[in-house]
């Protein structure tokens, strides 16, 4: 069985030819399980709105930035222009603000995407069941949400105020959308913010509930790496690029099914590597 100490010491087990044999596995069941297709996403934003105080993000309520929130207009502008790259999937995102980008907001701009792409995601604020049936009715088939950590106490400390404060509603997120009908569901953590090897098993374990719950949906993860904000001293516990391939190795041999993404705020170095390990789908770039 799974626990802290076996992730523990993955992660801390430096040695190379440990890491070469993690390696291999993991691209063998790459190419067993997706071959060597590699899934391309393009993610655009929406908005940049939020009425959340989460500590360590540039976009939070308390932080005097230049707000935006796309026009019909430029939403069609923003889309044709990445329907002319050849871009298929699109990920649409805001900040955590029902009141900017609420409901109607949204499925609005579900619709215009439908124009342009086969393929339509969310990352944005947590919503009710009934909320991603209509959604999903629009042409929405898939969610993004990350829980950021799963350490109760941490979490707490980094989301101060706002709806994203609630650690259970953006927990059930997930749930509420299998339920709805949403069809691709991408969960993740936010490497750093929290100890890793503890995030982990949280998150493996979230995701084998949805699996056991909801077995027709297609899931994937996501380790994005905690960036400091310009000018503000935070707390991390730092992941550096091998502990990060291991992650992605570990990943990989637990749920050889399940899709890995990596996005663009990654070297290309590394993402020449990773994708050869474990990475099932990238993004393209970022608007």
């Amino acid at each position: 069985m799974l626990d802290i100490n076996t992730i523990t010491n993955v992660l801390n087990n430096n040695d190379p030819d440990f890491i070469e044999s993690l390696a291999q596995q993991s691209s063998q069941l790459t190419q067993q399980h997706f071959g060597r297709t590699m899934g391309l996403y393009a993610p655009l934003y929406l908005s940049n709105y939020c009425s959340s105080h989460c500590t360590y993000c540039g976009f939070n309520s308390h932080h005097r930035i230049t707000r935006f929130k796309l026009t019909d207009e430029q939403i069609h502008q923003e889309m044709k222009h990445l329907a002319h790259q050849g871009i298929e999937n699109i990920l649409l995102l805001t900040g955590e603000s029902y009141k900017t980008t609420p409901l109607s907001y949204l499925l609005n701009a579900a619709q215009i995407a439908k124009e342009y792409f086969s393929s339509i995601s969310l990352e944005v604020h947590p919503m009710e069941e009934s909320d991603y049936k209509e959604l999903f009715q629009q042409g929405v088939d898939g969610i993004t949400v990350y829980q950021e950590t799963y350490d109760r106490a941490r979490y707490a400390k980094v989301h101060l105020s706002g709806l994203k404060a609630d650690y259970d509603f953006r927990l059930k997120t997930a749930h509420r959308a299998a339920r709805a009908g949403i069809r691709q569901i991408s969960l993740g953590i936010l490497l750093g913010l929290s100890d890793p090897a503890a995030d982990l098993l949280s998150l493996y374990q979230h995701l084998k509930e949805l699996e056991k719950d909801f077995p027709g949906v297609e899931y994937s993860l996501s380790f994005p790496r905690f960036q400091s904000i310009k000018g503000q001293t935070f707390s991390t516990n730092s992941i550096d690029d091998t502990t990060f391939i291991k992650i992605i190795c570990l990943t990989r041999i637990l749920f050889p099914r399940v899709g890995i993404n990596l996005s663009t705020r990654e070297t290309a170095q590394l993402r020449d590597n990773a994708v050869k390990l474990g990475i099932t789908r990238i993004s393209a770039g970022s608007n």
